[in-house]
């Protein structure tokens, strides 16, 4: 339906309904997300377990972590609203297609000098960092995901928070056990999120410090989050990652 209601696609009820009715109709092998925004805090509890993959970002993280719970692959990736603007020869929307085609998928970008060198092999989890630092202390949070996975990798990207903001929300993961418990962090694009001078760091070394404690790899600038060049990943299905003098991604691959 093409509906609205305030800043809403609909009323809560409508979009419960529109999901519920798409994780229940069998000839609906995914769920591709219009775009992200805010409204799944407000459903989430309402929402029964995921069946089929659910493709999207930002706000889908919420859905994304209802996935892990369900032991169900979901996708860190574009959404309609994207795939209508790129060009049909871009890597996000190419990249789209290999991952649904049931391809590899490798990714590699220069080593950020913050990175923690190492490897690791493990399901990915994560997603928007205020929106998982939001689902908190409650069933759908990092903490029930990362002790139910055991050592996953936490893949982590924001847009439009503040410096400190990012840093509480850091040391929330720290302090309720989440960073302890992982294999590996990948660290997205932090977009509009201005370095404070106040804070004395970036917004990456904040991050860094607060894993400091930590020996496994970290991989900071991946190509991942609210950025045109947004590739997508297989969330809560295993992937390799590796940092030394490049960073690498790989999922369904093998490091050579």
């Amino acid at each position: 339906m093409r509906s609205s209601w305030g800043r809403f696609a609909g009323t809560d009820e409508e979009r419960l309904s529109d999901l519920i009715e798409a994780l229940n109709d069998p000839t609906v092998d995914a769920i591709l997300c219009s775009r992200g925004g805010y409204g799944l805090q407000r459903i989430i509890d309402r929402v029964p377990a995921i069946t089929k993959p659910i493709i999207g970002f930002s706000d889908i993280t919420a859905l994304h972590q209802l996935s892990a719970i369900s032991n169900q692959f979901s996708v860190h990736g574009i959404m309609c609203k994207h795939i209508a603007t790129l060009p049909e020869d871009s890597d996000p929307i190419v990249s789209l297609r290999k991952l649904l085609a049931g391809e590899a998928l490798e990714y590699r970008w220069a080593a950020h000098p913050l990175n923690n060198p190492g490897h690791a092999c493990a399901p990915v989890v994560g997603g928007n960092l205020s929106v998982l630092y939001g689902l908190q202390a409650t069933p759908w949070g990092l903490q029930q995901s990362a002790f139910r996975i055991q050592f996953p990798i936490l893949l982590i990207e924001d847009i439009g928070e503040r410096h400190y903001h990012i840093d509480r929300m850091m040391r929330n993961l720290r302090m309720s056990g989440v960073l302890a418990h992982l294999s590996g962090l990948v660290v997205g694009q932090f977009s509009d999120c201005e370095d404070d001078p106040l804070m004395q760091q970036s917004v990456y070394e904040t991050i860094k410090e607060v894993v400091a404690d930590y020996d496994y790899p970290v991989l900071f600038n991946a190509p991942i989050g609210h950025v045109a060049h947004n590739l997508p990943l297989w969330l809560n299905r295993h992937a390799t990652i590796q940092s030394n003098t490049e960073s690498i991604l790989l999922q369904d691959g093998l490091l050579v």
